[in-house]
Formats: C-alpha cells, structure tokens, sequence
C-alpha cells in the first residue's frame, strides 16, 4: 500500500466505492470494525464492512484490502460473501463511536467524537490513531470548538454508553440515500437504533421507514408513541404507509389513522379498502395531476420535483377538476418525451395520448405487469368505473409487490453461482 495515504479519516472513508483487481467494483464501504482493548493502546482495525449487490452487508478483512486512494478501495477480489454479524468484542466505528462522549486527559476539555482516524502501522495492520471532538457550542456560537488528538489522550471510549447521542451520525446518515441509511439503521445495536430514530426528523425517518423491512418499520413505529407515529405515517407515501398499517394489530392501526391529519388517513383507508395485490392496493394516489387548460411548461415544473421518483415523472395525468383523487373526469396522459419536444406554451391537452385504456383498481398483479409491458410503459392511470382517475402504478410499486421477500438474498446466492465466489 506505499501509494495510500497515511491517514484516513473514518467519515470520510464510509460510502467509498470498493472495486476487485480488475476494476469491477463489488460494493461500498459502510463501516469499519475494530477491537478496542483499553484506552492506551491503539485498537487494531479488523476490516470493513462492506455493502454489496441486494444491500447484503458482508466483511472485509483489511488483510484483504490492497489500496486505499484518494475516492476509492482496492480488493484482493477474493470476499467471503457470507453475511456481517458483530461479534461482542468488535465495535463499529461510525455506528458506535461517533457521538460517544468523552474527556481529554491533558486540557480536561469534554465533547464529543465526531470523526475518528486511522493510520497503517510498520507491520502493515491499520491502527486508530487520532479521535476528532466537539466541544459543546457556547453562548451565540452555533458549533462547539474542535480538537484531533492522539487515542490515547482520551477517556471514554472504551465505556458503553446507554446515553449515547446521535448527532454526527444524522449527519452522516443524512447524507446517504434513504435506502443507504436504512441499512445501517438496521443493523445498529438496539438502543444506539432508538437514539438515531428518536433523533431523525420526521421526513427523513419516513423516507427511511418506506426502504426498510415490513418487521422493521413495525418494531420502530412500536417505539415512537402514537402522536409521533402519526406524524411519521403522514409523511409516507400513501401506499407504503397503507402497507405498513396493515401489518399492525387493527386497535392501534384505527388509533394512529384516527390521529393522522383527516386528508392524509383518507388517501391510506381508501388504499387498504382495495383487495390486495391489485393496482387499487399498490398504486400511489398522487401522481402529477394537471386540468386540460396546463401548459406543457406547468407540466414542466410539475415533473421536476425531486420528490417525484422517475417512473411517476414520466407521465403527466389530465383530468377535469377536482385535480385530487378521486379527480373528475380522466381524459388521458401526457408523455414526458412528448411534451419535451413541444412548445411550452401548448397546452398539454393537445400532446394527450387517449389510445390506451386504463387500469381498474381490481386488476391483478399479473394484468398490472401485462398491462406495463404491452404499452412499454412505466407507471400507468387506474381509473374507477365513475372515469375518476384513482391514482397510478409504476413499475416500482409492481416490482415491490411481485418479488418475494428474501428476493435480495436469492439475487446474491445466484450472482455468488455465476461469478464463483469462494465463501469462508
């Protein structure tokens, strides 16, 4: 490793691209494992925890890592793709470091962890070297001074605290894809998962929630309270919090619609009325809904919300008002290839495409998935007998209802088959 830097910063190091000797990059770096015996010596870095292809999180020995350069980490290429557990003498840096709080022993000075290094020793293991801190902010100064010093001029870290905060690892889950974040989420221990999600706010908690396992958004929605779970449901999308909602026991699922804003709960009620796995269960009730008398360049503006995910971007729906759900009249949809290729002062009415029929709420999966492939089409109108357009179904909602549920440990098993991977 002559060409690696002499020190890498843990923070820094996590989300990191990990690529196999021939340039193929086999996962991402989410963590890093370490043993930590006292508060002298400098804990040796076991390896990396690394995610992989399906989210599956498996462990690099650092033996197995060849270069750390400016961006990216180099393999072996050889990974046991077995799954990460921790072991009780093993400790996560980022998911169980950052925010402890601790004491420097020369200035006495408290704060806490908001990074921690590592450098490569002369036996060529990897050492935590340097611990970086925040003191408290003071008076009108919105972040607290900072200080790098040596692992050994700190008290602290070697004690498991129950009290341990969140702060730096928000940050760091903040900065993630909300399905990057829910797996590391999943896998922190139990009360460092309650400090986090008691900490997120409620948006991004529910971006989280929607990326993570039915068993999962269960146990943390368990834990916030009602008033609090409403709120979280609230900021779903209306099919994952109708999904979710029906996996609760039905006294506490009418307690948390009964709390949620009258508007909200109607969108989620109206879905789980629907049979399900039909395209009244998983369709969203809000895709991009404009009357005929939009412009293209409404449309636009519409479909550049970043909220939007690409399927329901892709089509723009006009109907007689109201523009809610269940809307007036549905007079049909607007590409998006269309409209980018008209005036934006046209109104959208004259780039509609009325050639297909829609989709009923009460079709099945497979109707859903005939329907997409036929028209070559990536989300699609639901429309009751009434004509009121009822919501749409993208290819997401379909492909989340048709794969079966360990279809991501079954992606790894099959593509570790192709590639010959050597497990341990």
């Amino acid at each position: 490793m002559s060409s690696a830097p002499t020190r890498v910063y843990a923070a820094r190091l996590v989300g990191l691209p990990i690529f196999d000797p021939q340039g193929d990059q086999v996962g991402k770096v989410r963590d890093l494992v370490v043993a930590i015996r006292s508060e002298v010596s400098q804990p040796r870095v076991l390896g990396l925890v690394v995610e992989v292809f399906g989210r599956r999180r498996i462990f690099v020995p650092m033996t197995r890592v060849t270069n750390i350069d400016s961006g990216q980490v180099y393999t072996t290429g050889l990974l046991n793709m077995r799954r990460f557990e921790q072991r009780s003498t093993e400790t996560l840096v980022i998911g169980q470091m950052l925010d402890r709080s601790v004491r420097i022993t020369t200035s006495g000075v408290s704060g806490t962890v908001y990074d921690v290094g590592m450098e490569q020793a002369r036996n060529r293991d990897w050492l935590l070297s340097r611990i970086a801190i925040q003191e408290p902010a003071k008076a009108l100064r919105r972040r607290g001074q900072t200080y790098v010093v040596e692992w050994g001029e700190v008290e602290g870290l070697t004690r498991r605290e129950e009290t341990q905060g969140a702060t730096h690892l928000i940050a760091a889950l903040n900065e993630m894809r909300p399905a990057d974040a829910a797996n590391m989420l999943h896998d922190l221990p139990p009360e460092r998962r309650t400090a986090v999600v008691s900490a997120l706010d409620d948006e991004r908690l529910a971006e989280v929630l929607e990326e993570m396992p039915e068993e999962d958004q269960v146990e943390i929605l368990s834990h916030l309270g009602d008033e609090r779970a409403a709120d979280v449901l609230e900021e779903m999308s209306p099919d994952d919090a109708a999904d979710l909602i029906a996996e609760l026991p039905p006294e506490t699922a009418e307690l948390l619609l009964d709390l949620m804003e009258p508007e909200e709960a109607e969108d989620v009620r109206r879905l789980m009325s629907y049979v399900e796995d039909t395209a009244g269960a998983m369709m969203t009730p809000e895709p991009v809904i404009l009357g005929p008398d939009a412009t293209i360049a409404d449309a636009l503006a519409h479909v550049r919300n970043p909220d939007l995910t690409p399927a329901l971007a892709a089509l723009v729906y006009v109907c007689r008002p109201p523009l809610e759900t269940p809307t007036g009249k549905f007079l049909g949809v607007a590409h998006i290839q269309r409209l980018l290729r008209e005036p934006p002062s046209t109104l959208v009415a004259g780039a509609l495409d009325d050639s297909m029929d829609p989709l009923r709420p009460e079709a099945t999966i497979d109707q859903v998935a005939a329907h997409l492939a036929t028209y070559n089409l990536v989300a699609a109108p639901v429309v009751d007998d009434n004509g009121h357009l009822v919501g749409a179904v993208s290819v997401d909602d379909l492909l989340d209802h048709m794969l079966p549920e360990n279809w991501r440990d079954q992606a790894i098993r099959s593509t570790d088959q192709r590639r010959g991977v050597r497990r341990g």
